[in-house]
């Protein structure tokens, strides 16, 4: 069977979370309220950015991207969860799995390159505030948008075909809310061990040198306001640096946890819901950390509704 690479199964069955039947309709509201919440948040971002010329500037372009990546890497496993949650087979078929896997990591890896980028574009506006405009040039940030559009699409196109060459027999029952890739390779039943390499590999790569450059940035950043001692400048760390990071934590935690460092004692529950809390969680809270929070957003908000408000 090793050899054979055809693909037996016609579609997986996605067990999702083992939730009573007396909750599932709470559950099903709560997770559809979080998903909207993502929706309308991450695409006001996107509008205000597009309608407001004052946030034309590289940290609002980075910003509109990742509201977009959040957009989508939440709207490639929330909705056929749902969906599923109201079916009585919550299947997906084969093709479908692997497309959501592509995606998945297309946008996952995209929001972990977005978060670095976004990182050092403060730590320089903090510690070089000087010399901002001309690191931060317009050339310099559409080059790192791209590149990282690029590396995330090589990677996640990567994964896929490397999926793709494997084969699955019988068992074709996921105990997860999507295609997890390690609940694939659990499934297959040819030899997984280049997947297995390359995961832990490009996990290294696209997620624990991220998040090391990330805590790097943001200690700079806290290094630099404290050397000028003030309540305002303290404060700035703690309500900034502090929301930012505690975000980061949860995003690249809970996905190291998972992936990199995954332990015999994690039941599929824990699993479950660890996942739901970087797939969910995480896009739903970062228009509030990085953008509505801001004053700048809100200045632009204003100014868009009053504009609106005049044309009427």
């Amino acid at each position: 069977m090793p050899g054979n690479n055809q693909t037996v199964i016609s579609e997986f069955l996605l067990l999702g979370l083992p939730i009573p039947p007396e909750h599932q309709h709470l559950f099903y509201a709560l997770l559809l309220a979080m998903y909207l919440t993502t929706i309308l948040g991450n695409l006001l971002i996107i509008v205000l950015i597009q309608l407001d010329s004052h946030l034309h500037t590289p940290m609002y372009l980075f910003l509109s991207n990742l509201s977009f990546s959040d957009l989508c890497f939440s709207s490639v496993t929330v909705p056929k969860f749902l969906q599923n949650m109201q079916s009585q087979v919550p299947s997906i078929p084969y093709a479908g799995c692997l497309t959501q896997l592509y995606f998945f990591f297309l946008f996952g890896d995209m929001e972990s390159f977005l978060l670095v980028v976004m990182a050092y574009d403060r730590y320089v506006a903090i510690c070089f505030p000087l010399h901002y405009t001309s690191i931060m040039n317009p050339k310099l940030c559409v080059w790192l948008v791209v590149l990282s559009w690029v590396l995330t699409t090589f990677h996640a196109m990567l994964h896929t075909l490397l999926m793709a060459r494997l084969s699955f027999c019988e068992d074709n029952v996921i105990p997860h809310f999507f295609c997890d890739i390690s609940a694939l390779l659990e499934l297959a039943c040819s030899n997984t061990i280049t997947n297995e390499v390359l995961m832990f590999i490009m996990g290294g790569l696209n997620i624990v040198i991220p998040f090391i450059l990330i805590t790097l940035s943001y200690a700079r950043i806290v290094s630099s306001i404290l050397k000028v001692p003030s309540t305002q400048g303290i404060h700035k760390v703690f309500s900034t640096c502090g929301s930012h990071l505690s975000v980061v934590s949860l995003f690249y935690g809970t996905v190291i946890g998972l992936y990199l460092c995954p332990s015999a004692n994690n039941s599929t529950m824990k699993e479950t819901v660890m996942a739901l809390m970087y797939t969910v969680v995480t896009p739903m809270l970062n228009p509030f950390i990085y953008s509505l929070r801001n004053r700048d957003m809100k200045e632009a908000l204003r100014r868009v509704l009053l504009n609106k408000r005049i044309s009427l």
